[in-house]
């Protein structure tokens, strides 16, 4: 069973809904959402689900208000985007129902990008990255810093994005995989499609988060 509460994030006071584990969590996922998207993605929410069944505590928020969101310029504005992410991290290293799990992050779209800036200026806090049908290219600048352990999912027939992913893999020094979904376009709507990326996103993260010393409990 999960515990849901709705939680706000930084002085914007972003909205966000933290879900536990009731038996306890080994780690805690924080999303960071695409372009034209928010906390409620059934994309991200359908990857969320899978992580609870592998006890891992999951954290969607908006990054975004909806006065900033109507404006299309700050939806790629990734400074600003992982600068937000920041203040997640910052928000769960405060609260003691999750402050001592380790921490991933899971990007999609401009989210990918966002995510792997943050890892990069959040180093000690973030322990993997993982991006679905992301735009790394996005954070190209910092790429060669990332530390994290950093999985990218990308669909097989997603033919341009597929291309940036490649480049982008290749700037990465850290621990790195790159995965193709077969037949799988952008929004990964295919059959059986999103629960691959939602299996892989699973093992990555039971891969790279660490256990903490103890199992916070809400």
């Amino acid at each position: 069973m999960i515990v849901a509460t709705q939680v706000s994030i930084g002085p914007p006071r972003l909205p966000g809904t933290l879900e536990l584990p009731r038996d306890g969590a080994r780690g805690i996922v924080i999303f960071a959402h695409g372009s034209g998207s928010s906390r409620l993605s059934p994309r991200n929410r359908q990857v969320a689900a899978r992580l609870h069944e592998r006890g891992l505590a999951t954290l969607l928020f908006d990054l975004l208000t909806a006065e900033e969101a109507a404006d299309r310029r700050n939806v790629f504005d990734i400074p600003l985007l992982a600068a937000r992410l920041g203040s997640a991290i910052a928000w769960q290293r405060a609260q003691p129902a999750v402050s001592g799990l380790p921490c991933g992050l899971f990007g999609a779209s401009t989210g990918a990008a966002a995510a792997l800036r943050a890892a990069v200026e959040q180093a000690a806090a973030v322990r993997a990255v993982v991006s679905r049908g992301g735009r790394p290219d996005l954070a190209e600048p910092v790429l060669p810093r990332v530390e994290a352990p950093t999985l990218l999912i990308v669909g097989g027939d997603d033919f341009e994005v597929l291309q940036l992913n490649r480049s982008a893999f290749d700037r990465l020094r850290c621990v790195k995989r790159l995965e193709v979904v077969p037949g799988a376009t952008h929004l990964f709507e295919e059959p059986g499609a999103l629960e691959k990326v939602a299996v892989d996103a699973a093992h990555w993260f039971e891969t790279y988060l660490p256990e903490p010393s103890h199992a916070n409990k809400p």
